[in-house]
């Protein structure tokens, strides 16, 4: 390191080299997750023309080299050339930081891609990336490389079969012209001109639009493999969220193929979020309002289940705001305002009832979707997961409460069911504040109100401080013996736990096991959660690598994701990796994590002499083994636990723990290929 540090040492990084150099900033990302941002980034800008008026379908290929195309009906990148700089404007959007047309409050009144960055950011970071533009029958191209020009723009016109072919690929029809039009092989050059007219005065208007290729980076990405899946969760989404539009993906790769189109729009959202469920109201409740003065549109869809988890999806110019906001807070506080309103003017809860109706029991067992279009969001962070315009609370409160109380005034039987369910969920709250009384009572009564199984550890930092939730008594003997007692606690637990999914939280806190959880970890649960109060930043779940096992680590997970999911999204919650494997000769042992492993080792060891050891339990390993594989912090394998589709992981959750037997088995027949390690 140098002693002169002066001006020759500041670095000036030009254009998009910021971008390479840095990617995380800008894409969250270099592994899956920012991949396939790449992709949300161009069709988010698609997004932004259909939520202006002019595009109605968006096209998504993945094709056999890896590459990925987007394509749009609306108007089309700009082409022309800009006065302060000379360059067209095709140029500047994909290789300047924050331009486009996001910031002249003209061009767009709302918008997702609100920082201007993101398709520059995929230039940036593509290996090659090539623009295509139809605009007044002419097609516009250019190409770049790591953000940086290798073909400049140019300008052909677009013959006449290919607008009528272009034209049939995305309506699916013939193209509305006349016998004249259609006359192949003409010679006639004042033919052809009137062929010309017809197609461009028929088919013009419809026939602008935007075609994005790229292919990433492989010297940025750590996969460049695009999951098709995870693609079209994504794109599902957002043709839920734009009612009318047209979305479809294709893998060249695989064939496989899909349309969304759902003219229900955020109705038919919920009615597939509860697909399987039973619903208390089987046409959700819809609402379009709208605040003409402040520029904000607001859709909601609700719908209620016989369930008891609360199931609410937040969006902002159909961007997930998964840590909700303003918006999501107005929406709750006016549903719980309009139901007991309503409730008392109908006689349905009386004037001088004890019970009232808090804001968790009417939405227990709702399932909604909040959708807000407006102008100028301001959005904590790149990333855009919490909405923080002060304004929209109110706005929000207010549409809703006058839209509920319409639709109740004029749909009696709705608000009585909900009320009644809501009326059982305080009572039920009642009792799970009881049973939480007398749990605290009884461990008042204890020295340290911790649960006797709990083998605590000398550390107070919960941030030093781990936790591992073993399963039995015998690997919890073994990891009680082998852990570092510093910083390393145990808690084993007996058998199963108690499936949430399928439980109200009153019976939950009748259950020892969960009781015990609940205790050692410090927060709480639910309403009463308090993430400030957690005695351990690294929660472990340590389980037997059989079916067994396997069942019993997604019961807790169920359970965390469920009652803690803070702790979730916090990146406090761990799956130890146990190995499956030892291997032996003389005195070298080794251990295997996978199958393969433990065949790679093999050999590496020599056929003849190996003795091989399938673990089936914890309880199988001694304490210093249990330690060396699984607990030291030098040398373990831990996964840590994350979500990286809330909505997605709902529905696997719902799917897999819920009381749809039949769904469960779609599910598995669905998947069974997938399996690659299966413990019968």
């Amino acid at each position: 390191m140098t002693e002169n540090y002066d001006a020759s040492h500041i670095t000036i990084l030009e254009g998009l080299q910021p971008v390479r150099e840095r990617p995380a900033m800008y894409i969250g990302s270099t592994d899956a997750r920012g991949l396939h941002h790449l992709v949300y980034e161009v069709v988010d800008n698609s997004i932004d023309e259909a939520l202006a008026g002019y595009c109605t379908r968006i096209s998504v290929l993945i094709n056999k080299d890896g590459s990925i195309s987007v394509e749009d009906n609306g108007r089309g990148i700009p082409v022309d050339r800009m006065e302060k700089n000379g360059k067209t404007a095709l140029e500047v959007v994909l290789t300047v930081l924050h331009a486009g047309g996001k910031f002249d409050k003209e061009s767009y009144q709302v918008s997702g891609g609100l920082h201007g960055v993101g398709v520059s950011v995929v230039n940036a970071l593509s290996s090659w990336l090539e623009a295509r533009v139809y605009r007044e029958g002419n097609i516009y191209e250019m190409r770049f490389a790591q953000g940086k020009v290798t073909s400049a723009c140019s300008q052909r016109e677009e013959t006449n079969g290919e607008l009528i072919s272009r034209y049939q690929q995305w309506y699916g029809e013939p193209a509305p012209l006349s016998q004249k039009s259609l006359i192949p092989g003409s010679t006639s050059e004042e033919t052809q001109q009137d062929q010309r007219r017809e197609l461009l005065t028929r088919l013009g208007p419809k026939m602008t639009g935007t075609r994005i290729s790229f292919i990433p980076d492989k010297t940025i990405f750590e996969t460049t493999q695009f999951d098709y899946d995870i693609l079209a969760h994504r794109l599902r989404e957002l043709a839920f969220l734009n009612a009318g539009l047209t979305i479809t993906i294709s893998d060249e790769r695989t064939g496989d193929h899909a349309t969304y189109c759902y003219a229900g729009g955020l109705s038919e959202f919920v009615n597939y979020l509860n697909e399987g469920a039973e619903c208390l109201n089987p046409v959700p409740i819809f609402i379009a309002r709208k605040d003409i003065e402040n520029k904000v549109e607001l859709e909601v869809a609700m719908q209620y289940t016989t369930g008891y988890d609360e199931k609410i999806f937040s969006y902002v110019n159909s961007v997930n705001t998964r840590e909700g906001g303003t918006h999501l807070e107005g929406f709750r506080s006016a549903i719980t305002r309009a139901i007991n309103v309503v409730a008392k003017r109908n006689g349905l809860i009386k004037e001088n009832a004890t019970i009232t109706l808090r804001g968790e029991d009417v939405r227990e067992g709702l399932t909604s979707v909040v959708s807000v279009k407006m102008a100028s969001p301001q959005f904590e962070g790149q990333t855009k997961m919490r909405l923080g315009n002060s304004n929209v609370k109110g706005i929000a409160d207010s549409l809703v409460y006058a839209a509920l109380t319409e639709y109740f005034d004029e749909n009696p039987k709705v608000i009585q069911v909900i009320v009644e369910k809501a009326l059982f969920a305080a009572k039920a709250r009642e009792a799970a504040r009881n049973a939480r009384e007398l749990a605290r009572r009884k461990s008042s009564l204890e020295s340290s109100g911790l649960p006797g199984k709990l083998s605590d550890c000398s550390e107070r930092d919960p941030k030093k401080s781990e936790i591992y939730i073993v399963e039995g008594d015998s690997a919890g003997g073994s990891a009680k013996q082998g852990r570092d007692r510093k910083f390393q606690a145990i808690l084993p637990l007996r058998g199963k736990i108690l499936n949430v999914e399928k439980a109200g939280e009153h019976q939950i806190l009748k259950n020892a096991e969960i009781q015990t959880l609940i205790s050692a970890i410090g927060t709480g649960i639910g309403e009463k959660f308090d993430m400030e109060r957690a005695r351990y930043h690294h929660i472990v779940i340590m389980t037997d690598a059989d079916v067994d096992g396997a069942h019993i680590r997604t019961l807790l997970l169920t359970f965390f994701y469920r009652y803690m999911l803070r702790l979730i999204e916090a990146g406090y919650i761990y799956i130890a990796q146990p190995p499956l494997f030892s291997l032996s000769k003389g005195k070298e042992e080794r251990y295997a994590y996978r199958e393969e492993d433990m065949k790679r080792i093999q050999a590496e060891l020599g056929e003849k002499g190996v003795s091989v050891k399938r673990y089936k339990g914890l309880g199988e390993m001694n304490a210093q083994q249990l330690w060396d594989t699984t607990m030291n912090p030098a040398q373990r394998i831990f996964k840590q636990v994350t979500i990286e589709d809330a909505m997605e992981a709902n529905e696997i959750f719902k799917t897999l723990m819920g009381k749809d037997v039949e769904a469960r088995k779609d599910f598995i027949k669905r998947h069974a290929r997938e399996v690659t390690n299966l413990d019968i």
